[in-house]
């Protein structure tokens, strides 16, 4: 129970007043005086702000005159029942979470508040500690859901960034510096380890420059084999090779007067390193199997999750190719280093899931979050995008207890689990099953790039192509960064 108590507000005081940002504000809506006072000295005791209303009348125009983080909506009021008041509440309040309150918990009732927009449904006499925790869980869901929304607007309004959440002050100086780079034709290097949203940033370079009406053409050269990569890039004439039974235009040809976006460059090799040089040079490249040179007008943002001023002191990258990348280098930063957006990013992911599957919005149990952020996140932004999205799809509630997020978040272990259901296998068997699930979870966390999980494991690629062989790993299509 909180030390700090509030009085509570009569309505005269709420007059066109907005949500307080920090005590939170709820509005009681019922006929019974006892039930008000009850729940207003449990409320009020608590830290919250409260109002309250006798009927359904009174109750909206208290919601026409004042924003409140949550409503505790009676079932039988005089005249219209709460579930016939709720679509007008919806209407006047679209996100306001409401929490319905009887003596008659039906099953129908039940079903259909929830159905009507409800929140949650509590029967009388109430459970003050469950009721105490529902009021909590739905106020944080809410404040998450309209920070997110809050700060989508203003990234918006000040930078032009679509799908792009965060505050923290890595990511504020990120953004300062996109808005300032993007207006120009310089190249961009972006840097940064896997999943930490390199592509959404090289969109935002694009959106914000005067090419945002041409096209944005993205290519993840480390997923093209390399013997197609100059005929995708360059495109090709007709018999330039067996299968070349037509011409073909290249991604820089389709890029033309936009925005070329090049991931994974680090794993080029050196002959098209050489070739791409040129274009940068020269702006001038010719098709596979061609003979005129071919202008374009193309603005290159590259990406890499590798060191590239390594890769070039051990003669795997060619230096001139480097220094005419890194005119503008954009280091992005990892999660675990902006801690202060994962609720936020959070919240993005469960309400996009929850859309997407056509279920009601989620939140994460205070538990949960808390697993997020004591987790390091090496699979950054992306593996919280993943885990977000199990949670929507294995959740039977609208809350995510940390059951429901993957094992190498919440610390479960390869070995207890095997132990409990192959207690038969060998030690060979068990090293096997081990080998394997660390494989196909390191390549799950690389998003299915065998070339970086081969670079994790410091094997060859050969060595781990032959594993996933042997182990009968299900590997994935791969994703872009």
């Amino acid at each position: 129970m909180s030390e700090a108590t509030e009085i509570a507000v009569v309505p005269e005081q709420l007059e066109r007043a907005p949500r307080a940002g920090g005590s939170p504000r709820i509005l009681i809506i019922d006929d019974e005086a006892a039930i008000r006072e009850s729940l207003d000295t449990l409320l009020t005791l608590e830290g919250f702000t409260i109002a309250m209303a006798g009927d359904g009348p009174a109750g909206l125009e208290l919601l026409s005159r004042n924003e409140y983080d949550l409503l505790l909506l009676d079932l039988a009021l005089p005249g219209e029942s709460g579930i016939d008041l709720l679509p007008r509440i919806t209407a006047m309040q679209p996100n306001l979470p409401v929490i319905m309150i009887t003596a008659y918990g039906t099953m129908g009732n039940v079903v259909d508040a929830i159905r009507a927009g409800a929140e949650n449904f509590v029967q009388k006499p109430w459970d003050n500690e469950k009721l105490l925790a529902d009021i909590r869980t739905a106020i944080a869901r809410h404040r998450a859901e309209e920070e997110v929304v809050q700060l989508k607007r203003t990234l918006k309004q000040r930078y032009n960034f679509e799908n792009i959440v965060g505050k923290s002050e890595p990511m504020l100086r990120l953004f300062d510096v996109v808005a300032q780079i993007a207006p120009s034709r310089s190249t961009v290097l972006l840097q940064g380890e896997s999943g930490t949203g390199k592509e959404l940033i090289a969109k935002a370079i694009h959106a914000n420059s005067p090419r945002r009406d041409r096209p944005f053409v993205p290519v993840n050269t480390g997923a093209v084999p390399s013997e197609l990569l100059e005929s995708t890039l360059f495109g090709h004439v007709k018999g330039a090779f067996t299968s070349a039974i037509s011409a073909k235009k290249g991604l820089f040809e389709v890029a033309n007067g936009g925005t070329l976006f090049l991931d994974e460059i680090g794993t080029m090799g050196m002959d098209m390193q050489a070739k791409i040089l040129r274009v940068l040079q020269d702006r001038r490249f010719m098709h596979l199997g061609g003979t005129s040179e071919i202008q374009v007008d193309v603005r290159i943002v590259a990406a890499t999750n590798v060191n590239l001023q390594a890769a070039v002191r051990e003669g795997r990258f060619r230096e001139d190719l480097f220094y005419r990348l890194n005119v503008i280098c954009l280091e992005l930063p990892p999660l675990r280093s902006r801690r202060e957006d994962i609720p936020l990013l959070a919240a993005h992911f469960l309400k996009f899931y929850a859309d997407e599957n056509g279920t009601e919005n989620r939140s994460l149990s205070p538990e949960a979050l808390r697993v997020l952020m004591d987790y390091e996140w090496p699979g950054n932004v992306r593996e919280l995008e993943n885990a977000m999205e199990r949670g929507v799809v294995l959740s039977t509630t609208r809350t995510i207890t940390p059951d429901l997020l993957p094992s190498q978040l919440t610390g479960s272990t390869y070995s207890s689990s095997l132990l409990d259901h192959k207690p038969d296998a060998s030690l060979f068997d068990l090293m096997e099953e081990i080998e394997r699930r660390i494989i196909s979870d390191r390549l799950e966390r690389c998003h299915w790039n065998q070339t970086e999980a081969a670079e994790y494991f410091k094997i060859p690629l050969s060595t781990l192509n032959q594993k996933i062989k042997r182990l009968n790993v299900e590997v994935k299509k791969r994703n872009r960064d």
